[in-house]
């Protein structure tokens, strides 16, 4: 079976400055700000691996756009700072555990450097610049870390240069700074300086430079704002704010800021001047003016914005608090609240009216205030030894001084009527049962008089009320709840609160909801695909449902009633199809049914074949490469084979990239397609250097299965690292062999076919290992000019070693074999080296043959354990006279040891000419033999 876990390396295709590989065993990319990182994942494993970018402590996709998460190809346009760090390719398939490589980016930037100026502490004067001594300290964020230098004027200041100034960095800053410091100040230090902030022009990123003018009249800056503190404003009102510099040279900036969030953004800023058109309530807080001119500390005043504002009027009324008693009586003492939210709270008074007519504080009605940081907002009338007089509408009236906001007037009616509350629930209103998604009202009936507000909230668990609160306020004992969900079955408790009403122990009574819901099954979709003639079963389990009993069951296929039942105890039921025909195909659907509706399970029966898997690890695929068109070698598995009915035939439709017209043909097969089994299929004629899609559809006697695309380009293939080598030398690029410069001659490519006429009989193959006279192979040429002793290099092309475990002490083993053609009577030598990388001028003996071994093919086999990047050279010797032609082909390198030799080989199975031709993979060798399809 062909199945391999995949592999992956990180390959980087932007605009990197520099890149350091395998330092200390990490790869780090760096980059400039602003630039493009590019990172390529490139992946190796059949079936083909899905890839995820993710970055150090999250998902990539925290930080760039979620589209590139998922390709191959991870790409960042205008890349900043933050999004430098460890950028991890993750690829699996199934088989195995995922591979995982990771890059780390370090992106670069130098931003400009600004320079403070401070005085020496302990010596400020009210003049800045009488003390002695004077820092410039100059600052830049960058990566790498910045080199600061000092010039004045146009001299350049070095540490020792001039006796009155030190260059030096505080020790606790680690070199993101460097300090200027002027001793004993002298009339040549009134100059102008210049701090130049480098990284070195890494990743071509020039120099920075700021400047500062130091005088005599140098000095930190001063402010004073032209505005009251606090300024109390009405809502609608328009402020305007005024911050002026009264000292500070260099000129000082100002702005604006506010504590809490950012200004407005209806602000309107003018230098120092901010106004706030139409202010609102959310405006308010602290407004503070900032002048900076980078010499000491900034300046800073500030001052509070307070928007008038009155809402939320409530009362309570409270029965004599002496007796236990919840009622109004006559003869005992009863006491009105009354409450608001009020800004600013000192502004607020409350006025007091009986039937309309003021009311001031005596000794039976006594008016009082509550501690503001008791109950804020709250005034109290006590009335004492209630009378029958006292009957009547009272009237707490709020209002704030500055005026301008509305009065929130309530009113309280204390009559023989006012009576506490009561609560109950209507007979028919619980339990309440609904269905999934109604619309429901829970209903509390409340008497008294007045009536308070409603609290609702869940009494049989601690969880949120639909509305997301813990509590839900009703004026009518109503609760609505829209589109009511499983979760909402319970228990509700509806409260008296003592808003609106009495002040006395909560009532409350409860209300039971109960949703009812249809089924809940599984599986609700299902697709089963099976050849004709055999039997299937199809399941479907309940797992959920309200109410749980009257459970009935019916299996139908498109509209045709299969089967009815009802369940008993069993939670599923089952429906099987002994034999498969072509009108047993379709969608079977199993509806279980309650009350409240009906839950499906659909089963989508079908004889479609599954889609194939395309192989993308096909090593060089490309062959035939002649000057306009090239030809791609095209290879697959097709997936569960054995799962349908055979597979006939597959149609290959093609077309070039970006066109709407598919060109379509069938190629047939012959016999069953084995699990694993690698298909190759060569498509000629291909116009360079286009790109194709490619669409392959399995067909069987019920039809066409599903499609799978693939793009091929023409490029030669970068592999991750060597899994396989396949070469038989039947391209035009010779699989990237290349012919060495230090030899005597060159190997030479050649069939049996187009050899020439005058070739040298008895020596050299006449077919290739193949024994097809249009194949293929290498050879060397032993004819005059030719001498004894001369060699003919031939050197493949450098592969890159699977990564070695790191826990492991041994190199990944290969198997690497070849056929050679020894014969004639002058045969010379055959050797091939082993060079590595790193090691040009040392080359290890691998293999060597001399002498004749007769008309026939013969194969060598070698275990190879290269501990890093290599090459493979056959080295021809020319024997003592013009019968020695020796021949090479089929050379292969496979990852993993050789089989014995008392293992049998694969067999490779053929078709007629024209069908498509099958290659069976087993792990350890893999043989590969292409037949071209014929037109």
């Amino acid at each position: 079976m062909l199945a391999a876990p995949p592999t992956v390396r990180i390959v980087h295709s932007g605009l990197a400055c520099n890149i350091e590989e395998e330092r200390y065993s990490e790869r780090v990319y760096t980059i400039r700000e602003g630039e493009t990182l590019e990172l390529t994942c490139l992946v190796t494993g059949h079936p083909r691996p899905q890839i995820r970018w993710t970055k150090t402590a999250g998902s990539a996709s925290d930080r760039f756009q979620d589209s590139s998460v998922f390709n191959e190809t991870l790409r960042i346009a205008n890349i900043q700072r933050h999004q430098g760090g460890r950028y991890y390719c993750k690829a699996e398939n199934g088989l195995g555990s995922p591979a995982i490589k990771s890059i780390r980016v370090d992106v670069y930037y130098l931003d400009d450097p600004i320079v403070t100026v401070h005085q020496s502490i302990g010596e400020a004067k009210e003049q800045f610049y009488y003390e002695r001594t004077v820092f410039l300290r100059c600052v830049a964020n960058s990566n790498p870390p910045v080199r600061y230098s000092w010039r004045r004027g146009q001299e350049v200041l070095l540490q020792g240069s001039d006796k009155g100034v030190e260059i030096y960095e505080p020790f606790f800053t680690q070199g993101e700074t460097k300090i200027l410091k002027l001793k004993n100040l002298r009339p040549q230090d009134y100059a102008n300086y210049s701090c130049i902030a480098s990284v070195r022009n890494v990743c071509s990123i020039p120099d920075k430079m700021v400047s500062f003018r130091l005088s005599n009249k140098t000095a930190s800056p001063s402010i004073k704002l032209l505005v009251d503190d606090p300024i109390v404003v009405n809502p609608g009102e328009a402020v305007t704010l005024v911050c002026v510099t009264t000292g500070g040279e260099p000129a000082p900036s100002l702005t604006w800021v506010r504590s809490a969030g950012g200004l407005p953004e209806k602000t309107v800023l003018n230098g120092g001047t901010l106004t706030i058109p139409a202010i609102a309530s959310e405006d308010a807080g602290t407004y503070s003016c900032v002048a900076n001119n980078n010499v000491g500390n900034p300046a800073k005043k500030s001052t509070n914005i307070i928007v008038r504002a009155l809402k939320k009027g409530r009362f309570w009324i409270t029965p004599d608090p002496y007796h236990k008693d919840d009622n109004i009586q006559i003869g005992r003492e009863v006491k009105i609240s009354c409450q608001v939210e009020a800004v600013p709270s000192e502004e607020l008074t409350f006025s007091w009216f009986k039937n309309g007519r003021p009311l001031r504080s005596s000794e039976r009605m006594v008016i009082t205030q509550t501690d503001p940081d008791v109950s804020p907002g709250t005034t109290n009338l006590d009335i004492i030894d209630l009378k029958f007089t006292d009957f009547g509408t009272y009237t707490c009236v709020a209002s704030l001084k500055g005026g301008g906001i509305s009065d929130i007037s309530i009113d309280v009616n204390i009559s023989s009527s006012t009576v506490p509350p009561n609560l109950t629930v209507p007979q028919e209103k619980s339990p309440l049962v609904t269905r999934e998604g109604d619309t429901i009202e829970l209903q509390c009936q409340v008497t008294g008089k007045p009536k308070p507000i409603i609290l609702w909230s869940r009494a049989d668990k601690e969880v949120a009320m639909p509305d997301g609160t813990m509590q839900m306020e009703s004026y009518d004992g109503i609760l609505r709840i829209v589109n009511v969900s499983r979760e909402m079955t319970g228990t509700y408790r509806c409260q008296t609160s003592q808003y609106n009403g009495f002040n006395v122990k909560p009532r409350e009574a409860l209300v039971q909801l109960i949703v009812q819901y249809p089924p809940a099954v599984e599986p609700t979709f299902l697709e089963i695909r099976q050849g004709q003639g055999r039997s299937i079963t199809m399941s479907c389990r309940v797992l959920r449902a309200y109410p749980t009993r009257v459970l009935t069951y019916e299996w139908r296929l498109g509209s045709k009633l299969l089967r009815t039942g009802q369940f008993d105890l069993q939670d599923s039921t089952e429906y099987t199809v002994s034999s498969l025909s072509r009108d047993s195909y379709g969608v079977y659907n199993c509806n279980i049914i309650n009350e409240a509706g009906a839950g499906r399970c659909s089963f989508l029966v079908t004889g479609k074949a599954y889609a194939p898997e395309f192989y993308y690890d096909t090593y060089n695929p490309l062959w035939q490469n002649r000057p306009r068109v090239y030809s791609y070698s095209l290879q697959w598995t097709q997936m569960n084979p054995s799962a349908v009915d055979r597979i006939l035939a597959y149609r290959l439709g093609i077309r070039q990239a970006g066109q709407q017209r598919w060109w379509e043909q069938e190629i047939t097969v012959n016999g069953n397609i084995q699990k694993g089994e690698l298909i190759t299929y060569n498509l000629t004629e291909l116009i360079k250097p286009e790109a194709y899609e490619v669409r392959l559809t399995p067909i069987t006697r019920f039809g066409e299965g599903d499609s799978t695309i693939r793009v091929i380009k023409y490029s030669a293939p970068v592999n991750p690292h060597l899994r396989e080598f396949h070469c038989g030398f039947e391209d035009g690029n010779i699989c990237l062999f290349t012919q060495d410069d230090t030899d005597n001659f060159d190997w030479t490519k050649q069939s049996t076919a187009t050899r020439d006429t005058k070739y040298t009989p008895n020596t050299g193959p006449n077919a290739d290992r193949t024994g097809s006279k249009e194949g293929f192979y290498m050879y060397i040429e032993t004819s005059r000019p030719r001498l004894e002793g001369e060699k003919a290099r031939l050197v493949s092309p450098v592969f890159s070693v699977a990564p070695k475990n790191p826990y492991g002490a041994t190199n990944t083993a290969y198997c690497f074999s070849f056929y050679y053609h020894m014969y004639g009577q002058h045969i010379g030598s055959l050797n091939v080296y082993l060079r590595l990388k790193g090691q040009t001028a040392i080359e290890n003996p691998l293999w060597s043959s001399s002498g004749n071994k007769g008309q026939h093919w013969n194969q060598a086999r070698v275990n190879i354990n290269p501990p890093t990047s290599f090459q493979l050279i056959f080295e021809g010797i020319r024997g003592p006279g013009i019968e020695g032609d020796i021949a090479i082909d089929d050379v292969s390198i496979v990852e993993g040891e050789c089989m014995k030799s008392d293992q049998p080989a694969n067999n490779l199975r053929s078709g007629a000419v024209g069908t498509l031709e099958h290659i069976r993979l087993i792990p350890v060798t893999i043989l590969m033999f292409v037949l071209s399809h014929q037109r």
